[in-house]
């Protein structure tokens, strides 16, 4: 399947000679409802090295999620593999599996990743604490970034929808992962507010994260060096 490589226009080049992060190689998965079979990755091949950003898009249903959750080891793919810093992923022990993303990937998911009953401020010191990396100081620098400065003290139930995805990435961002796997990290916010979002991005691709990030935003998508486009779970063709 041929990957889309498009151009943003003023995005960075991709590093050259930069390692790659991570990969994933002939991706299948497949779910079942009685009989009924659902293909969602059919043979999904994707690498995102150090220092570039990626962008996912397609319409819903398409596998993006379904792509993230295999490479973030969170869902095991029926067929192909994933590696992770050189490291294979793919069909090992969840508990090795769950040390790989701690110390590889900060990600933010659809269900988001905060603790209902922690301040947004403890939900960071909380990431930075089981990953042994990350500081109060860059925890508050983030959520100033991010437009949360005045809200660190607030539970997830008291943020707005856009906040809750802004919070999400903040946790992702906290332990400065080597990867960084998103899905709609803009979503529910204005114009405004993404644009601090893009900055935030931007400054984490120049510090060498790899990105990847699945958004139904054609503004978050042209940002990035290079978009994929998603179709009944393949990359497609344009």
């Amino acid at each position: 399947m041929g990957e889309v490589a498009t151009r943003a226009t003023g995005a960075a080049a991709r590093p050259r000679g930069a390692s790659v992060a991570l990969r994933g190689v002939d991706l299948y998965r497949f779910f079942h409802d009685g009989d009924a079979e659902t293909l969602a990755l059919r043979g999904v091949s994707v690498q995102v090295a150090a220092g570039e950003w990626v962008a996912v898009v397609g319409a819903s249903g398409s596998g993006k999620s379904t792509l993230l959750n295999c490479l973030a080891g969170l869902d095991e793919p029926d067929g192909g593999h994933v590696d992770l810093l050189g490291r294979r992923l793919t069909r090992r022990p969840e508990a090795e599996r769950a040390r790989q993303r701690a110390a590889g990937i900060g990600i933010l998911m659809q269900s988001h990743n905060l603790l209902p009953s922690l301040s947004l401020i403890d939900n960071l010191r909380l990431a930075s604490a089981l990953c042994g990396r990350g500081d109060r100081h860059h925890a508050r620098r983030l959520l100033e970034q991010l437009g949360l400065g005045e809200r660190g003290q607030a539970r997830p139930a008291q943020l707005s929808g856009g906040e809750v995805a802004r919070a999400g990435l903040a946790v992702a961002l906290v332990a400065s992962p080597p990867v960084l796997l998103a899905d709609e990290p803009t979503g529910e916010v204005d114009a405004a507010t993404e644009q601090q979002v893009f900055e935030v991005l931007r400054a984490q691709r120049a510090a060498g994260t790899a990105i990847l990030v699945a958004t139904h935003s054609e503004a978050l998508a042209a940002q990035a060096d290079r978009v994929l486009r998603m179709q009944d779970g393949r990359i497609g063709d344009d």
